[in-house]
């Protein structure tokens, strides 16, 4: 979860240690933040508070996620965060997937199948 000014946001709901400790732990069973996984170094906001001119300012939090399973990341060609949309405090957000490319299976259970059971 991304926000501007962490220090700041850590008793907010949305940005509590716990909501963020589950988020992690969400992702690390196998999903993948899109946008994070496309733009590793990219600092971009999904969300504005009305107070403070914060869009304005660019001060926001990243509160507008496509995750996706890993099996599925051939899939992805871009993950967007469409900022200059204006008409609600947050913005869309949106996903490009080519469902032409095959899915990955599991490698483990893909070895698996290849496998012959010796006795």
């Amino acid at each position: 979860m991304r926000v501007c000014r962490t220090s700041q946001s850590k008793k907010n709901a949305g940005f509590t240690p716990e909501e963020r400790e589950s988020f992690g732990k969400f992702l690390e069973s196998g999903y993948v933040d899109t946008f994070r996984h496309m733009y590793p170094t990219e600092q971009k906001f999904s969300f504005w508070s009305s107070m403070r001119q914060s869009r304005e300012n660019n001060k926001g939090w990243r509160l507008d996620y496509f995750v996706t399973s890993k099996n599925m990341l051939p899939m992805v060609e871009d993950s967007e965060i469409h900022c200059d949309v204006m008409g609600s405090d947050h913005c869309p957000i949106g996903l490009k997937l080519d469902l032409t490319k095959k899915i990955e299976e599991d490698k483990v259970s893909s070895k698996q199948k290849g496998k012959k059971k010796v006795e």
